[in-house]
C-alpha cells in the first residue's frame, strides 16, 4: 500500500520570520497522522529549512531545477546546490513554470532526468487547460506529459519519480474537479506508468494539485489513486496544513 505524501508548494511566498513561524507550527503539530510531509520553498530559503526541520519528519525541496550543472546560466540552479542544502524533493514542469516561462514537455522530462542523477525526487506536474478539459483531451494531454518524462528515463528509475495531477481548469475559474473526475485523471497516469514498468506504477505516488484544502482533503484521498496532495494556498498556514495532513 502507498504511504500518502502531503507536499506543501510555499510559490514566491514567505519571509524569514513568517517561514519560522510556519515550520514551527508544522512540526509542533505534527502527529503520528500516516502521512509523509515535505514543504517546496523559493531557493533563498533552502538554508533556512535545513537548519530548522533537520531531524525533525519534515522534509524539504525545492521548486524548480536547472538542466545544466553548472557554468554560465545567470538565475538557474543546479541539482547540486539542491543536494548541497539537503533537498529531497524538487518540482518540475508546475503549471506555473510550464505557463509563464514557457517549459516543454521535452524541457520538464530533462529537469527529471537530472533530477534522479542526483538523487532528488523529481515531483513532475501534469494537466489540462479548461479548453482541453472541455475539448474531452485530459487523458491524451495529461499523459503526453507524463510519457515525455517516462521515455527520458529507464524503467528502473520510473518508481523513484512523483507525480501531480493539476486540473488547471478548476483552479481560479470557478469550476470544481470533483473527487471522481480527480480519480479519473490519476487512474489514467498509473495506466500510463504501467506501460513503461508495471511495478513501478503500482509504487508511484500521485498527488491531487486541484486546490486542496482541509474541508476536501478526506474525500479526495479516499480515492484508490490519489495518493496525497500538492498544497497551493493551504500550505501558507500551519493550521490548514495541519488539517489536509490529519485528513490521511
Amino acid at each position: 500500500m502507498r504511504h500518502k505524501l502531503v507536499i506543501g508548494n510555499w510559490k514566491m511566498n514567505g519571509n524569514r520570520a513568517a517561514n519560522t513561524a510556519l515550520l514551527s507550527g508544522i512540526v509542533a503539530g505534527l502527529n503520528d497522522f500516516g502521512a509523509d510531509c515535505a514543504v517546496c520553498v523559493p531557493a533563498p530559503y533552502l538554508a533556512q529549512c535545513q537548519a530548522e526541520l533537520a531531524g525533525t519528519p519534515v522534509a524539504w525541496g525545492a521548486q524548480d531545477v536547472s538542466i545544466h550543472a553548472g557554468g554560465a546560466y545567470t538565475g538557474e540552479v543546479s541539482a547540486a546546490m539542491l543536494q548541497d542544502f539537503g533537498a529531497t524533493y524538487v518540482l518540475c514542469g508546475h503549471s506555473e513554470r510550464r505557463a509563464y516561462h514557457h517549459e516543454s514537455n521535452a524541457l520538464v522530462a530533462q529537469k527529471a532526468v537530472v533530477a534522479l542523477a542526483a538523487g532528488l525526487a523529481p515531483v513532475v506536474c501534469v494537466g489540462e487547460s479548461l479548453a482541453e478539459r472541455e475539448a474531452g483531451r485530459t487523458d491524451e494531454v495529461i499523459c503526453a506529459q507524463l510519457q515525455a518524462v517516462l521515455d527520458a528515463i529507464a524503467p528502473e528509475a520510473v518508481a523513484n519519480v512523483v507525480l501531480a495531477y493539476e486540473p488547471v481548469w478548476a483552479i481560479g475559474t470557478g469550476k470544481t474537479a470533483t473527487p471522481q473526475m480527480a480519480q479519473q485523471a490519476h487512474r489514467s497516469l498509473r495506466a500510463c506508468l504501467a506501460n513503461k514498468h508495471a511495478g513501478a506504477a503500482v509504487a508511484v505516488k500521485i498527488l491531487y494539485g486541484g486546490s486542496m484544502k482541509p474541508e476536501n482533503a478526506k474525500e479526495l484521498m479516499a480515492q484508490p489513486d490519489i495518493d496525497g496532495g500538492l498544497i497551493g494556498g493551504a500550505a501558507l498556514k500551519s493550521s490548514d496544513f495541519l488539517g489536509i495532513i490529519q485528513a490521511v
